[in-house]
């Protein structure tokens, strides 16, 4: 999963507690527990950047690199 990108469908608290972020895998998708440095919204698009075992992930915001035209 580390690389992916998803987008976070319950918040994130930060250290205090984890969100669920959804992941596209093998033309369906999957929930993760999501942990990150600071809290984060529903709708926020997330790098996967670490794994802490059965399904849960750490993440990271992340938006596309803007158009360079």
């Amino acid at each position: 999963m580390v690389g992916r990108v998803g987008e976070l469908i319950h918040p994130t608290r930060g250290q205090d507690g984890p969100g669920e972020v959804r992941v596209k895998v093998r033309g369906g998708t999957e929930i993760f527990l999501a942990w990150s440095e600071q809290p984060l919204r529903p709708g926020t698009s997330v790098l996967i950047v670490g794994s802490r075992g059965a399904r849960a992930v750490d993440v990271v915001p992340w938006s596309d690199l803007p158009d360079p035209r």
